[in-house]
């Protein structure tokens, strides 16, 4: 490796560091979410299929609102009842005005208005909450 011996090189190594510190921080701030949510038998068909052709506008108002790595995952339980666990990363620095701009959104609610009736909410959920949130309790980078 070359060694850097002028103030131009001490520069750009100052430049790279500043970067690398940015991006540590930014990633720093990603928060995690695990939310769950029952899912009714004899819709699981149709909410597949409603999530394997996601409206385009709905991909888009998700990430506006500094959501990344969205996934849902289908489980049945040894209840016998079947539920959705979804996971997200929210990049942004003020949740409850990102979830109140996508609440707000026409298309995100004519979404949610055909994937609902497929959903089981929990009885015991939050007020205000569909899907339940769930603690987070382990976490390895």
């Amino acid at each position: 490796m070359k060694r850097i011996n002028d103030q131009k090189g001490w520069l750009i190594v100052g430049v790279i560091a500043l970067a690398f510190a940015a991006v540590a921080k930014e990633s720093s701030q990603v928060q995690r979410y695990g939310m769950v949510l029952g899912v009714k038998e004899d819709k699981i068909d149709e909410y597949k299929k409603l999530h394997a052709d996601v409206w385009p506008e709905v991909l888009k108002m998700i990430t506006e609102c500094n959501i990344q790595n969205y996934s849902i995952y289908l489980r049945k339980l040894p209840d016998g009842n079947h539920y959705l666990f979804s996971y997200f990363e929210y990049t942004g620095s003020d949740f409850d005005a990102d979830m109140a701009k996508m609440a707000a959104d026409p298309t995100t609610q004519k979404w949610w208005s055909v994937c609902e009736p497929c959903q089981v909410p929990f009885e015991d959920r939050a007020e205000g909450e569909w899907w339940t949130a769930m603690e987070e309790v382990f976490h390895h980078d």
